[in-house]
């Protein structure tokens, strides 16, 4: 094993491993996932055979070493896609784990499409006089998204959201929600509603995500209601419309999940609900664009000014104050990248 390529999530190192043999179908190199939620024995049976690059979740990573079922003696290049979000998840503490087991030389590469100030902290912790390649403009969405706000009241988002898939003829749409909980009641509320809905979160069984992603590509699915798992590095081929339902707590998340759209040059559309509660997340987020985002009231769902701001639920069932950042750099739960293991003393990791 030569190359090791760490991501945050599940889906994004299964996108890695396809590319990686579609790119380097005519090359002389195998590349294997390890990821939680399926068998770790098909894993090790694929690493037996001989693999000269794996892409993993750092969670299952550490239950092969932890098992001896890898060896990353001969590793030449570490890779740490979505830097991060695996720094938002927890994960640093794991990463570091991995680092010492690791050849001290080595090539290192730390990609991400935001760079907050910790991650060149972290960059500058792990890497050694290191490059950077900047490909656009730091912290900015693609030309071709039209961004557009709604406001409306909060418990007249759905309602909202089902006029304007039935009013405008969505057909394939992207919906985004703070917690697992919230996709699984928009899901099901929007298929009450008529319309052809799946959740995908960290709660859901891998088979159940990656036919929900699956099915949602091919457009059996119309929408796809999602918490950020999904925010991260996920190319759906022409998705035309990204929707949050719920604004992030973290500026940058925004630019991550409208990036979902207008990929490869094309155009998008990303649609912002946005109540009174999140006044605040939307004005962090404008201050982060450097922009305002056009507002658009729909007619018949004006917002009642009489309504009162409430404390954001942070997915655990406490209240922060509106606007607050939360996580490893905003107060959110960790998230968890593969099993855990009390005994090791590794963090806990809530799935996402």
């Amino acid at each position: 094993m030569r190359v090791l390529i760490l991501t945050p999530t599940r889906e994004l190192a299964a996108q890695v491993g396809e590319s990686m043999r579609d790119y380097g179908r005519y090359l002389p190199f195998t590349a294997t996932e390890i990821f939680g939620g399926v068998s770790i024995n098909t894993q090790i049976s694929k690493l037996r055979k001989g693999v000269d690059i794996v892409v993993a979740t750092p969670g299952r990573l550490l239950d092969h070493l932890q098992q001896r079922t890898i060896d990353l003696s001969n590793v030449d290049t570490l890779v740490l896609d979505e830097a991060d979000r695996m720094l938002d998840m927890g994960f640093i503490r794991d990463i570091r784990r991995i680092l010492d087991v690791l050849p001290k030389k080595r090539q290192n590469l730390l990609f991400s499409a935001t760079f907050s100030n910790e991650i060149r902290r972290l960059a500058a912790d792990l890497l050694n006089a290191p490059t950077e390649i900047q490909a656009a403009t730091r912290n900015k969405p693609a030309e071709g998204i039209k961004q557009i706000v709604h406001p409306v009241d909060r418990s007249r988002k759905r309602e909202l959201l089902s006029h304007r898939i039935g009013a405008e003829n969505w057909r394939q749409v992207l919906v985004f929600t703070r917690t697992k909980h919230g996709a699984n009641r928009l899901a099901t509320q929007l298929m009450a509603d008529g319309l052809e809905a799946a959740a995908i979160h960290g709660n859901k069984s891998q088979a159940a995500r990656t036919r929900a992603l699956k099915d949602f590509k091919a457009g059996k699915v119309r929408i796809l209601v999602a918490t950020d798992i999904a925010a991260r590095g996920l190319d759906i081929d022409r998705l035309p419309h990204v929707v949050n339902y719920e604004l992030p707590n973290v500026p940058e998340d925004y630019v991550h999940r409208i990036g979902r759209t207008a990929r490869a040059g094309l155009e998008g559309h990303a649609v912002s609900l946005v109540c009174v509660d999140e006044k605040q997340l939307l004005r962090n987020i404008e201050r982060m664009l450097k922009r305002d985002i056009e507002v658009e009231v729909i007619p018949g769902y004006e917002p009642d000014p009489r309504i009162k701001a409430e404390p954001i639920q942070n997915g655990r069932g406490q209240q922060r104050p509106n606007g607050q950042r939360n996580g490893a750099r905003n107060g959110a739960p960790k998230a968890r990248g593969g099993q855990r293991h009390r005994s090791q003393g590794r963090p806990r990791r809530a799935a996402v």
